[in-house]
């Protein structure tokens, strides 16, 4: 989507008011499938459009008057809430679907425990899913918020044009997400925190540069599959890493010992996803390569092609004089 010029120039405000509404729109539309538990799915839709919508708040606070209820302790409360389902959705998923298929019928046999375990805990942290969507705190919030984007209230940094402001709205994105020192790290081992937090810095870098994609001269799409594709891998490496010790909980003795196709798949897995890791930051990290990122956050002159047009008209014209 790119917004068109008008003789009254989009602003900041307004700019952010339309991400928020298109964001409650999502969860209103969810609200029902998932207190529903229709499928995983929406529930996974409704984690993430969450965690846009909290990312959205805090990257627009600056231009914004939002209602008291809406802050970022209780934006993360929910968040929390919804997460730990989906997690439990995911282990169950990749061990179901991923690795079972591969394994021989007896270590088959030997994790029907660990799956009857999962199921039990995602039952229970599915009714904590919907005591957040039918609680005060969430309906009054969201209600708020509704009202709010009726009437919106904008600072005086609200109400100035959104594309003098982009390299401002752009540049925290990167800033911090490189100088995290999950980057330098070379070997996993001992390092699943920090990881794990480089992992949650570049997820909100990517969303941050998601919610600008739509302005004209935004020359982010690169960067943005670049992050995305490092979220995902790290966030793949972590869920391998939590079934691991997932299933070590629930078993007797060594997991070598007694699922040894099902340990052996764990650490190929881990160990390719470690490697397309390390290939992705020797990719992104140079200098060069922050440096094109950088310059992409610039927006292109919106006079470029005319200029150009212009200029070479300008030199036909001097070599005609030239040559009469």
């Amino acid at each position: 989507m790119v917004f068109q010029a008008t003789s009254h120039p989009l602003s900041n405000g307004r700019f952010a008011r339309d991400l928020l509404q298109r964001q409650v729109a999502k969860l209103v539309q969810l609200q029902t499938p998932v207190s529903e538990g229709k499928g995983a799915e929406p529930l996974h839709q409704m984690r993430v459009t969450m965690r846009r919508l909290r990312t959205t708040v805090l990257q627009f606070e600056p231009a914004l008057q939002l209602p008291s209820a809406i802050n970022d302790q209780r934006l993360a409360k929910w968040v929390r809430r919804l997460g730990l389902a989906r997690d439990l959705d995911v282990l169950r998923e990749r061990l179901e679907e991923g690795f079972l298929p591969q394994l021989p019928q007896a270590e088959v046999k030997a994790l029907r425990p660990v799956l009857k375990q999962l199921r039990r805990e995602r039952q229970l942290a599915y009714g904590h899913v919907v005591e957040v969507l039918q609680s005060r705190s969430y309906l009054e919030g969201l209600a708020q918020l509704q009202l709010w984007l009726k009437q919106p209230q904008y600072t005086l940094l609200g109400d100035q044009p959104v594309r003098e402001w982009l390299i401002e709205w752009q540049g925290p994105c990167l800033a911090s997400v490189f100088l995290h020192p999950g980057w330098q790290v070379s070997s996993a081992e001992g390092e699943v925190e920090v990881l794990h937090e480089l992992r949650r810095q570049i997820k909100q870098a990517r969303y941050r540069l998601e919610n600008l994609a739509a302005l004209e001269g935004v020359q982010t799409a690169a960067c943005i599959d670049s992050l995305k594709q490092g979220q995902e891998l790290l966030g793949e490496f972590n869920d391998l890493q939590v079934l691991q010790c997932a299933i070590n909980d629930q078993v007797p003795g060594r997991l070598e010992e007694v699922l040894p196709q099902l340990e052996w798949l764990l650490v190929q897995h881990q160990r390719h996803c470690w490697e397309q890791w390390r290939e992705l930051v020797c990719d992104v990290l140079p200098s060069r390569r922050r440096q094109s990122l950088w310059r992409a956050l610039l927006p292109r002159p919106r006079l470029w092609r005319p200029w150009c047009l212009l200029k070479g008209r300008l030199w036909r014209a001097v070599a005609a004089s030239s040559k009469g």
